[in-house]
């Protein structure tokens, strides 16, 4: 009887983590907790005095820009922008500047819808946590109504821009995943913890809008095999003699995906570990919450899987020289041991640090993915080589000498 009472307060103890959010249904109540005990109180809104209130600034201008700022969560939309670039960028195909600009705009337009309704969803579980409670809805600083609309006007934008700047494959994952997130992930976070997964493959789209707005290939066909890059040992053509047009096949924009997808579990594991009572008390299904150790492990699982991908999955695919599958290594290797010991200690501390890690681990690789691309020749970039090597130097001079004669 004894166990059974101490289980009953222990599980009172967690669930009031999970308190009802019913003081959200009528504005005429406002709740509080009761001190000596788990319960809450109502208090009728009318009897809090006027003090009790702030007044609504005006929405000017640049305080308006500014809203809109941070309802597009403005720190992951220029993620997503970023990233989408590097697709652009890694692409062997060429480009032009209206597409990469339709390209970064149209990217940010559905990050910015996406993120904002996914706020206009969690107002009541947002007002809960200490790192959201100052979002622009949560503090009324915009209607709801207001950023729908915001939400609906970027949402058809950027996919439009996307159709008609790149092409239907673009807009179609743009759309995708601005459905995806506001719906299915959002409606997921209190639900499963399979939402973490949901959301990490809305988060490894962007790269892939990249590629495809320059017209790469998403699935092999007949007309675009699936091609493969092995190392020059390995391979009967010397590696200058591979055709750099042969990447546009599936492999390299999985690859670019799998890089992006296995980042985000240290990325945000890390971070939900040290923000996990917050989540408790909103009430999100988070791994962080429910089982700590699997949340350090799941984080430790992506980070030994980012080895083979970058050292050979990027480089089979053709993304990249195979100097990429070494130079990768060193940063890789210091990911990993800082994934390791937050699976081995489990502490904040070892979770700020490994979320620190994160921050400068894919730029960084991205970076340098770029600088080991197919196919560039970084000594004529800077002027250090002719642009053809068997080409004698003296070959102008023997010319006009030549027509003299």
């Amino acid at each position: 009887m004894w166990q059974s009472a101490a289980r009953t307060r222990t599980s009172s103890a967690f669930t009031s983590f999970f308190f009802n959010n019913t003081q959200w249904v009528s504005p005429a109540i406002h709740i509080t907790r009761n001190p000596h005990s788990y319960g809450l109180i109502a208090h009728p809104t009318a009897d809090l005095p006027r003090s009790a209130f702030k007044q609504a600034e005006a929405l000017t201008p640049a305080r308006l820009t500014k809203i809109y700022w941070q309802l597009s969560k403005s720190s992951l939309t220029v993620l997503n922008v970023l990233a989408a670039m590097s697709g652009v960028a890694l692409s062997p195909l060429p480009t032009t500047v209206p597409v990469l600009l339709a390209t970064a705009v149209g990217t940010a337009l559905c990050s910015a819808s996406a993120n904002t309704l996914n706020q206009v969803q969690e107002v009541p579980f947002d007002a809960q946590m200490a790192r959201t409670r100052m979002r622009p809805i949560v503090r009324r600083a915009i209607s709801p109504l207001h950023a729908t609309a915001f939400a609906a006007v970027s949402g058809i934008t950027g996919p439009v821009i996307l159709w008609t700047m790149t092409n239907p494959t673009t807009a179609l994952i743009g759309a995708g995943t601005l459905v995806v997130y506001a719906g299915p992930y959002t409606w997921m976070k209190r639900k499963s913890i399979a939402n973490t997964w949901l959301g990490a493959v809305v988060g490894a789209a962007p790269p892939v809008m990249g590629w495809t707005a320059c017209g790469g290939q998403l699935f092999p066909s007949s007309s675009f095999p699936v091609h493969i890059f092995p190392p020059s040992f390995m391979s009967a053509l010397p590696e200058t003699a591979l055709d750099p047009s042969l990447i546009n096949s599936s492999l390299a924009p999985l690859a670019l995906f799998a890089l992006l997808f296995s980042w985000q579990f240290p990325h945000f594991n890390s971070l939900s570990y040290v923000v996990r009572g917050s989540y408790a008390q909103a009430g999100c299904h988070m791994l962080s919450v429910l089982d700590p150790q699997k949340n350090s492990l799941v984080s430790l699982r992506h980070a030994l899987i980012l080895i083979p991908t970058c050292s050979v999955l990027i480089p089979l695919s053709g993304l990249t020289t195979w100097w990429f599958a070494l130079s990768s290594l060193l940063p890789n290797i210091i990911f990993l041991r800082a994934s390791w010991v937050f699976w081995k200690n489990g502490g904040e501390k070892q979770a700020r640090t490994l979320f620190r890690h994160s921050l400068w681990y894919l730029p960084l690789i991205l970076g340098m993915m770029m600088a080991h691309k197919q196919g560039i020749n970084w000594s004529q970039w800077i002027g250090l080589g002719s642009d053809d090597p068997e080409k004698p130097k003296d070959e102008t001079h023997v010319v006009a000498t030549t027509q003299s004669e």
